[in-house]
């Protein structure tokens, strides 16, 4: 069973992890989303890993039952956002890479939004309580923003960057100088 104060790894680490190739590209993916460790991008990789199994294990299955899983599947990435439109196909899934996982996670689309100048900013942004969906405080930068909740980010009720956003104060230091 194991201890319950320790959890389970919910990643799983690259077969050759001293490829020159492969280390250079999580080098950029690092980079580009503003990841902590390679861990984050692993988790990323692997949760993608496992929707593709499940759209290549529905391929075998008979019609009848295909269908059903399939729609089922393609609704739940759709909601999900990683996939952009509602009918889609099993191609789509199988297409599917680390990156679309990526552009979900919050620390992204806080970015993305113009709520933080840097990715990196936006990370802190999250860890320190400033960035709310909903009026609810989150502080978890690997959150995956669902497609309902992404018009409710903002920042939280009770920041400082409530009226001072860190876009705008720049803007103001810029324009004073």
């Amino acid at each position: 069973m194991g201890d319950p104060k320790k959890s389970r790894r919910k990643w799983e680490g690259p077969g050759h992890p001293w490829i020159r190739i492969n280390l250079e590209k999580e080098q950029v993916l690092i980079g580009k989303y503003g990841l902590r460790n390679k861990r984050e991008l692993w988790l990323a990789q692997t949760i993608i890993r496992k929707f593709r199994h499940q759209a290549r294990s529905l391929l075998a299955l008979p019609p009848a039952e295909r269908s059903t899983r399939e729609k089922q599947l393609i609704q739940k990435l759709y909601r999900m956002g990683i996939i952009e439109k509602d009918n889609a196909t099993l191609d789509d899934i199988l297409g599917l890479n680390e990156e679309n996982y990526l552009e979900r996670r919050l620390q992204t689309i806080v970015y993305k939004k113009g709520l933080a100048r840097t990715i990196y900013q936006a990370r802190q942004l999250i860890v320190h309580g400033h960035i709310a969906i909903g009026g609810r405080r989150v502080t978890s930068p690997g959150y995956i923003v669902m497609r309902g909740e992404e018009d409710l980010i903002d920042f939280y009720p009770t920041s400082p960057f409530k009226q001072h956003p860190p876009t705008q104060q720049g803007e103001e230091n810029v324009q004073q100088a």
